[in-house]
């Protein structure tokens, strides 16, 4: 173990700044996004539409995904006319909850930032950021659809098999009538779920299920009526708004589905299916190829065009930039965007998805809603059922009957948590001890794969190797990442349940870690170089009995430890110096570069061991005063020659080594006036020290010297010895 030089060890682990040429578009779509980015914080819609338009003139849209900030303006204006009610709601009361879905955990999942979500809200990678803390849920910034392996959580898992076995085998139920229809077989789902429901009617996942099973068999009406009736037992569940709106988009009613997957968006706006769909609907609506095509229409009132999802505002097209494009300020009298296919028949709707007669005039988003045939073997007649919710909110009940809910009365919620409580009996403290401590979970914290540990026990052991403890599986990235995030759920289990172990597993560490933090009572000792009083010393660190002694030096707060060269009778020798932590870098394989500056001096009193490294009881020195004003008089004469002496040296050096210690060691500081002001003398002394090609043993006589005379007289030696041979 040896110092070194910050440049010398992370120039090598460090890896080259990423480059590279701007792409071809680039500078227009950087245009057009702070164009855009300018109209959300005051969420001005007409204002972001009008702007999307005006950069077609900028060139073509890059893609759906640069229409991003339009669509973040667009639900933000959404939310807004939604009023304060239409707030983020739980589904399930109880323990075990998906941060997702609010329903019960089944098969739960620890993402890196702490949350947990059930297994089929991360594989269907329904949202890109985690809901509670918006922490990216995919890797490489939420961009890539390939997504990590998901590894159940061992703990939380087990927690759930022991309070709610009912609950899990629902959820292994889901996952299997998810393969029937990730396969394709949909008449084999259908029948599935049908004779689950008639074992448990009240599950509104089953529903979901039933009705992705009809639109795989192309019966939509049905699958309509099922989403319906979710709707009305839980109407903040973001995902039965987007099955709803891919329904109806699947059909060609694209403004319909446009209402929903921004009534999704509203309830969440990290939904990624959602967001990537309105993207791609506003994309197709602003390219100059369907603008040109729709243009061409002489009176907007073509016969082979019926679907008429919205409008686009006059007063918004008129008013953007004032740019001189007289083709799209037609926009304004146009109700047309796409046209219908040619197997769907529509009549015009009494009532939109969401009423729009309160809205302004000047609103951007006009609707003509519809009433399409969504039923593949009754093409041509017309549904006798709105599709939508109006102002009389339509109810489906069990028997398949549908009666509408007056406005105002309140639906009952349905839990699928069958109890939110759980039996005493059934609380058991042994479930949540960490195999290495074999203690309670002090700050648990889940590791890729599944795993859980006291986060200080899992530091520990990735200072060894980075490898599971449990199942060897290699936890190299995870270690690079070095993201320690708490298991938030298990952690509210702790404290729900067990408040009285944990109160006092929380008071040994504490003990433990005041322990730690003691600067005179077994104070770690680093065994590696000498150091001094305001000379910087970088180290690097890379042996894991270290790797704790620097991370236990940081979480007390101290940032200090001692620093003492090896002695070969006692270990370390009696007399060393305190360093300060100025900064760690950590490297990805857990090493790091740990630069810290000379503190107090100090001797050693009494030799101790810690968990692999060396701690001291020691006691720190202070340069003992002149008071006489004759011998103050002659240490300053001293101190002044000495110094002149030293700068001489520094000086006659060659160039190379001159510039190898201003690198290392910085500038040689400048004389002080008060000479006795500082504990332990000027700080060019310990500077000069350092740099002065001398042999420990004898550096450590000077360091322990308590005499400013005696240290000055023993660098006038050392330095007369220097410039002799420099002469030479």
């Amino acid at each position: 173990m040896a110092a070194s030089s910050p440049a010398a060890t992370v120039g090598s682990e460090l890896p080259p700044e990423p480059g590279g040429s701007r792409g071809p578009g680039e500078g227009v779509d950087e245009e057009r996004e702070l164009l855009l980015a300018r109209l959300v914080p005051a969420s001005r819609l007409k204002e972001a539409v009008g702007a999307s338009l005006a950069s077609l003139c900028l060139g073509p849209l890059g893609g759906a995904q640069r229409l991003g900030t339009l669509v973040d303006c667009l639900v933000l204006n959404y939310r807004l006319r939604q009023g304060p009610g239409r707030g983020r709601e739980r589904g399930a009361e109880g323990p075990l909850r998906c941060c997702g879905c609010g329903r019960f955990l089944g098969e739960p999942v620890t993402v890196p930032c702490g949350h947990t979500y059930c297994r089929r809200c991360l594989r269907r990678e329904l949202r890109a950021r985690c809901r509670r803390c918006r922490d990216w849920l995919l890797p490489a910034g939420g961009t890539s659809t390939a997504a990590a392996p998901l590894r159940t959580s061992v703990v939380l898992n087990r927690l759930a098999e022991k309070w709610f076995p009912g609950e899990c085998e629902r959820a292994r139920a889901g996952t299997r009538l998810e393969e029937l229809l990730a396969q394709g077989r949909f008449r084999e789902a259908l029948g599935a779920v049908n004779q689950a429901l008639r074992a448990d009617s009240s599950d509104l996942m089953l529903r979901i299920y039933r009705a992705e099973s009809y639109v795989g068999l192309q019966e939509y009406k049905t699958a309509i009526e099922d989403l319906n009736f979710v709707i009305s037992k839980m109407p903040n569940w973001p995902e039965v708004y987007f099955q709803k709106g891919k329904v109806l988009q699947d059909s060609g009613f694209v403004g319909d589905a446009l209402q929903l997957f921004l009534q999704c968006l509203a309830l969440d706006e990290d939904f990624l299916p959602a967001k990537l769909e309105v993207e791609k609907i506003l994309c197709d609506v602003l390219s100059p190829e369907k603008l040109g095509e729709s243009l061409k229409e002489s009176a907007w009132n073509s016969p082979h065009i019926r679907n008429k999802p919205f409008i686009l505002g006059s007063e918004m097209t008129a008013s953007y930039c004032n740019l001189q494009l007289s083709p799209l300020q037609s926009l304004g009298r146009s109700d047309v965007l796409e046209p219908v296919s040619e197997g769907l028949s529509r009549a015009q709707s009494a009532h939109a998805l969401n009423s729009t007669k309160d809205l302004p005039k000047e609103d951007g988003l006009k609707r003509v809603s519809s009433e399409p045939l969504l039923s593949g073997q009754g093409k041509g007649a017309l549904l006798k059922r709105k599709l939508s919710f109006s102002e009389q909110d339509t109810v489906v009940c069990e028997d398949g009957r549908n009666k509408h809910k007056k406005q105002g009365e309140s639906t009952k919620r349905d839990m699928t948590l069958a109890s939110g409580t759980i039996p005493g009996d059934l609380i058991d403290v042994s479930d949540f001890e960490c195999s290495l401590c074999m203690r309670l979970f002090f700050e648990p914290v889940t590791t890729p794969c599944g795993h859980t540990f006291c986060k200080g026990c899992l530091e520990r052991c990735l200072d060894h190797a980075p490898q599971c403890p449990l199942c060897k599986e290699s936890l190299k990235e995870y270690l690079a990442s070095r993201k320690y995030s708490i298991t938030e759920l298990l952690e509210e289990l702790i404290m729900k349940y067990l408040s009285d172990e944990l109160f006092e597993r929380k008071r040994i560490h504490d003990e433990e870690t005041a322990e730690h933090s003691n600067l005179t009572k077994n104070v770690p000792m680093f065994v590696c170089t000498m150091a001094y009083p305001t000379v910087p010393c970088p180290l690097h660190v890379f042996e894991p009995r270290y790797r704790l002694m620097i991370r236990r030096s940081m979480e007390t707060g101290t940032k200090q430890f001692g620093m003492c060269i090896s002695d070969s009778q006692n270990g370390f020798a009696d007399y060393g110096c305190m360093l300060q932590i100025r900064n760690v870098h950590f490297l990805p394989d857990g090493r790091s570069v740990v630069d810290t500056i000379g503190g107090k001096r100090f001797r050693v009193l009494r030799r101790g061991m810690k968990d692999g490294y060396c701690t001291a009881d020691i006691e720190y020195l202070e340069d003992v005063k002149v008071a006489d004003e004759e011998e103050l008089k002659k240490l300053r004469e001293l101190h002044n020659f000495v110094y002149n002496q030293a700068c001489s040296w520094f000086q006659n050096l060659r160039n190379k080594f001159r510039t190898q210690i201003l690198q290392h060691f910085g500038p040689m500081p400048d004389r002080e006036e008060n000479i006795q002001a500082m504990p332990n003398g000027p700080a060019w002394c310990w500077w000069l020290l350092a740099v002065l090609p001398v042999d420990p043993r004898y550096q450590l006589s000077v360091l322990s010297m308590m005499s400013l005379k005696d240290r000055l007289i023993k660098i006038q030696h050392i330095l007369t010895y220097f410039s002799r041979d420099q002469s030479k």
